[in-house]
Order: C-alpha cells, then sequence, then structure tokens
C-alpha cells in the first residue's frame, strides 16, 4: 500500500479508492495508511467493494450486517466516507425486489450514524441486478440521503446499456463514477472486465458519449479509473488518458468548456 499511493501521488493523482483486498495484504494499519495519504495529498474517496448483500439467504443476514459494521469501523480508521456495494451474485440470492430493498434499507439505515453513504453499483454479470436502472429502482424505494449509485462505464457499456434515462436519477443520488475502456470482446463479460478493461480512449467502448451525458446532468464528482488487466499499465498514462478524454468531451460536448 505505501508503494502504491506514492506512486500514485507521483503520478499527480489527487484521490484514490482503496481495494479492500489491499488492506487485508497489507502489513500496514488503516490509521497509518489515512496518514500516508493525508501527507501526499491524496483523498481516499472510497472503500471497495462490499459483495453479495441485497437479497441475501436469511440464514446469512446477520452475519453480513455485522460484517458490514465492521466496514463502517474500518472508513472510520481510513477517514472515508464512501462504501461502494456491488449487486449480489449469488445464485442463493433471493430475486425478490421486495426482499433487495429491505436489505438496502437496513444497511443504509446502519451507514448514517457513521456519516458513511453507501453507493450501490450494479456489476453486469450480477445473479438478478445487471442494469444501473435496475440498482436505481431499488435505491429510489429505499429514499435515503445515505444511498445513492455508482455508475461505471465497464458495467453499463459491456452490456449494451447507456445513459439515456439518466434523467430520471436526480443528481445527488449519483455517489460515484468509475471509468474503464475495453476493446470490443466476444466473451463472457466477466472474463471481459478481469482482463481487458483499459484506460479511457485505449479500447472501443462510447466513453465521449458517456462522460458528456454526465456533464449536461452537472456532474462534477471525481472521475475514476477502476481498470483490471493482465499486463502492467502506466499510472502516469492513466492519468493522461483522463485529460484527453476531458478534452474530446469539450469538443464533442461544447457546453463542456462552461462547467
Amino acid at each position: 500500500m505505501p508503494e502504491k499511493l506514492t506512486a500514485i501521488a507521483a503520478a499527480g493523482f489527487d484521490g484514490v479508492e482503496i481495494f479492500e483486498d489491499d488492506l487485508l495484504k497489507s502489513p500496514v494499519k488503516p490509521a497509518a495508511i489515512r496518514n500516508l495519504a493525508d501527507s501526499l495529498g491524496l483523498r481516499i474517496f472510497l472503500l471497495q467493494p462490499f459483495r453479495d448483500f441485497e437479497g441475501v439467504p436469511a440464514e446469512k443476514r446477520v452475519e453480513k450486517l455485522a460484517s458490514a459494521r465492521r466496514q463502517f469501523d474500518l472508513m472510520s480508521e481510513l477517514g472515508c466516507d464512501h462504501l461502494l456495494v456491488c449487486s449480489n451474485t449469488d445464485p442463493a440470492s433471493s430475486p425478490e425486489r421486495e426482499v433487495q430493498i429491505a436489505d438496502l434499507a437496513a444497511l443504509a439505515a446502519m451507514a448514517q450514524p457513521y456519516a458513511i453513504r453507501i453507493g450501490y453499483e450494479a456489476l453486469a454479470w450480477g445473479k438478478h441486478i445487471n442494469r444501473y436502472r435496475q440498482a436505481w429502482d431499488r435505491v429510489r424505494e429505499v429514499n435515503s440521503p445515505a444511498l445513492g449509485i455508482v455508475l461505471d462505464s465497464f458495467h453499463i457499456l459491456a452490456v449494451g446499456d447507456n445513459l439515456d434515462r439518466l434523467d430520471e436519477v436526480p443528481l445527488e443520488k449519483i455517489s460515484f463514477l468509475q471509468l474503464a475502456d475495453a476493446p470490443f470482446k466476444n466473451m463472457n463479460v466477466q472474463q471481459w472486465s478481469r482482463s481487458y478493461r483499459c484506460y479511457p480512449g485505449q479500447g472501443d467502448l462510447p466513453l465521449v458519449d458517456f462522460v458528456s451525458t454526465l456533464n449536461r446532468k452537472g456532474f462534477t464528482g471525481p472521475w475514476s479509473l477502476e481498470i483490471f488487466n493482465d499486463k502492467t499499465l502506466s499510472l502516469a498514462d492513466g492519468l493522461r488518458s483522463l485529460t484527453e478524454l476531458e478534452k474530446r468531451m469539450q469538443a464533442y460536448d461544447p457546453s463542456a468548456s462552461e462547467n
């Protein structure tokens, strides 16, 4: 973790997502990671992922809620106020919308005293929820200030979706944005995601249209790169890709230069 954070700051980024596996593998305590990030000028924007929650089998629900509380305590140590919850992939999870909503409502209620916000993300391979509009449907019904949705360009575009109906989602309910490009591949979407994501502009996904739609809506949150790739990628190239994407957005959408 210290080496990663130092490299990220040196490349010119001003914040990070932290992947829980990195914490588990690091001997450095969360409070020390927070102090190091502060010293490097990095904000810890988000901790992820919290998996397989909504619709969890009844016999596992208490255990899963206890696990969520441990995540909130960990986030307090990190100085982080956003937790990404990805849609359930467990075949045993409940397909019932009302059960999913009740679980997300319980999680949001737990998060509020911690001043933590939950970002709910529809995985492209989610068992019952794999489209952002499905995620928004559940979040809308919960109607909690502690719960919003995460928009991930890969998960949305890889299943042939788009942001044409983003006007249905209030701006304040878009809790986080993750960006990744990818070359078109005729393969299992999870394998495609895990091995072939790349920086914006290096693949075939319509990212300029994607970010332009968000810009027109008024989104001003951070642009985060979430890249999984079998090859080693340069952090400096990652920052350049975001700068170039912004330029292409401004050329594509003249209103972007006014923001």
